[in-house]
């Protein structure tokens, strides 16, 4: 797979002693898993110098470099269907149905400002070039463009112009991007894999379509008599809504979406195995079930625990004291 870094200055004068590098894989919703894993890793001491994130991978470990972790927190608790609604703005005539003008509003009023290179730590998002088809690192420039860029899913959210590129969701090319941690010289690698439950997502019971989280709400939704925050649009309506016992637009594709991470994310780690793969049992929970915060963080604080005698015990193979 061919990768590339677009930003021409690559080299990095934070200084940062080679250890632990730590692999966000990306999942839309299931990426609230996140939080908890370093909530974990936080309590523990144990400090990534390199962090790499695809997707939503990306955005979380943003905020955890920027030192907003706790904010991104209290903002994916607070989720609901309808609150999920507000921060969508449809568009038909751009390159996504979501312009996205809402959520930039809330990564400013977080993260405006914010370079990657002053980071504590070194941060690589993956973005995919929708010309080339090249895996892209970005390591420099601004955090909100970056973070844009890696979960600019395409169909949904427009692509993001970056050095004459245009960029889209890293999870096309990279789901768990290990890879780049081994390639800013991390000595041992944690990987947070998304994707990795086939057993919660074959006995997932209910309908046999992807819902969509805060979407799925408009078949049980009156047409709206006055405009709204989705717009008293007919052709929004055609879109948003489905068919009786039949998936969602939404929902088609990110059940496709899934699949391609799921078999992608096996071969990375075929390629590029992590020292330590961290594995939450979430396949039960949709990629759009985003007011599943709490339960998803949980799960990921239970992960994390369950795999700290694992990591202890790298850390004294990969990170000796005396070195």
């Amino acid at each position: 797979m061919a990768f590339e870094t677009i930003d021409r200055d690559v080299s990095d004068t934070r200084k940062h002693a080679p250890g632990i590098g730590l692999a966000l894989g990306g999942g839309m919703a299931r990426g609230f898993v996140h939080i908890g894993v370093l909530n974990v890793l936080n309590r523990h001491g144990i400090i990534p110098s390199v962090v790499a994130g695809t997707s939503i991978g990306a955005v979380v470990a943003g905020s955890y470099l920027a030192g907003k972790l706790s904010d991104l927190q209290d903002w994916s608790l607070s989720l609901n269907r309808m609150k999920i609604i507000s921060y969508l703005d449809f568009r038909m005539r751009s390159g996504g149905l979501i312009g996205g003008n809402k959520l930039q509003i809330l990564l400013d009023r977080y993260f405006k400002d914010i370079m990657i290179e002053d980071l504590p730590q070194p941060l690589i998002t993956v973005a995919t070039d929708l010309r080339t088809g090249h895996e892209v690192w970005l390591r420099k420039g601004s955090l909100i463009d970056a973070m844009k860029a890696s979960f600019a899913l395409p169909g949904v959210f427009p692509p993001v112009m970056r050095n004459h590129r245009l960029l889209a969701d890293g999870a096309l090319v990279n789901p768990l991007p290990i890879a780049a941690c081994q390639a800013m010289g991390a000595r041992m690698t944690i990987a947070v894999d998304l994707n990795a439950d086939i057993i919660g997502k074959a006995s997932k019971t209910g309908d046999n379509y992807q819902a969509a989280a805060g979407l799925d709400m408009l078949n049980e939704m009156e047409a709206p008599k006055e405009p709204s925050y989705f717009g008293d649009s007919w052709l929004t309506r055609k879109v948003l809504r489905r068919e009786e016992n039949s998936p969602s637009l939404f929902g088609v594709m990110v059940s496709a979406l899934g699949i391609m991470q799921d078999r992608l994310t096996r071969a990375r780690i075929a390629g590029d195995p992590p020292d330590i793969h961290i594995k939450p049992q979430i396949g039960h929970i949709g990629l759009l079930e985003f007011d599943k915060a709490s339960e998803l963080i949980a799960e990921g604080e239970r992960a994390a625990v369950k795999a700290l005698p694992e990591i202890r015990d790298a850390m004294r193979v990969f990170l000796p004291p005396n070195e």
